[in-house]
């Protein structure tokens, strides 16, 4: 904040632009923010400031003014996470005013953004999880059918299933071990199938000795998020499944399959690793009237648990 600028005299006198102009310098000079986020608040409290006029003060501004400017965003047809994402940067230059005393309360404090509406996972249909799977003339084939198998077979996240290092695999038990979002570690049953598959390309992978990683990329390195994202995108436009296709619309389809299948949603929420069954909940939302097919009859597991 520039020295000129004397708390006391700021809270008399100084227009809501120019607390706005000193929060930003504040925000890039002393806090380090990314010029992204910089560039955000920018954009989001210049609006707000327009909203309020040319004569608005910090202290002049009240909580009807905010609760209105969010109804005005919303009748241009804005979206609910762009609204609370609006929300949240006048709340956070009020939350600045206070502390410096330019006004005595926030505001925006405690007004509410209008909900988010759930978004429901998209899923795949049986049929075009199948057609990923057929043959193609990629020089890469036995990796990408292997990395499906276990990615789509095991419910992972891409993340995760790049993060697999050999001695994560356990082909004799069927199972493998996973570290997911903060490192949290859990172990998953490997479908037949994938355990086939897996066998296949292990006995063609090269690398040397240190390189640990199950599925390498061209270099013998490990393989990137972005490579997979690659690659299912132009095997779907070979095999004529849905180009849509990312990695976690895989995730999704596994769980709704498993789901419309009878599995129990806690053994669904262990399989994913969510720390939190309400996350696995939405999966309730679908509608699995019309799934087909259970997503993997051989699965040893799986059979144990519907039977």
């Amino acid at each position: 904040m520039p020295e000129s600028l004397k708390a006391t005299e700021m809270k008399a006198e100084l227009s809501l632009k120019e607390a706005v102009a000193s929060f930003l310098h504040e925000l890039a000079d002393v806090r380090l923010a990314s010029i992204h986020t910089v560039n955000a608040y920018r954009r989001d409290l210049s609006r707000f400031s327009d909203f309020c006029g040319e004569g608005a003060t910090v202290t002049s501004v009240t909580r009807t003014q905010v609760q209105d400017w969010l109804v005005s965003c919303h009748a241009s047809g804005l979206a609910a996470s762009t609204l609370a994402r609006r929300l949240s940067a006048v709340a956070s230059f009020f939350d600045a005013a206070v502390f410096n005393e330019w006004c005595d309360t926030n505001v925006a404090a405690g007004v509410r953004p209008p909900k988010k509406p759930q978004r429901l996972p998209r899923t795949l249909p049986p049929e075009q999880t199948s057609a990923l799977m057929h043959q193609t003339d990629r020089a890469s084939e036995m990796r990408d059918l292997a990395l499906l198998a276990v990615m789509y077979g095991c419910g992972l996240r891409v993340s995760e299933t790049v993060g697999l290092n050999l001695h994560d695999i356990d082909l004799f038990q069927f199972e493998l071990r996973v570290f997911g979002k903060g490192r949290k570690e859990r172990i998953v049953p490997l479908p037949e199938g994938a355990v086939q598959y897996l066998q296949g390309y292990l006995a063609e992978r090269v690398a040397s000795d240190e390189e640990k990683a199950v599925f390498l990329n061209k270099y013998a390195k490990r393989l990137s998020v972005r490579s997979v994202q690659r690659m299912l995108k132009e095997r779907a436009l070979l095999t004529g499944a849905d180009i849509s296709v990312t990695p976690h619309r895989l995730r999704h389809s596994f769980a709704t399959h498993l789901l419309a299948g009878g599995v129990d949603l806690r053994a669904i929420q262990e399989l994913l690793g969510h720390a939190s069954l309400a996350t696995t909940e939405r999966y309730t939302h679908l509608d699995i009237s019309k799934l087909t097919e259970v997503y993997d009859q051989t699965h040893p597991r799986a059979k144990k648990q519907m039977d």
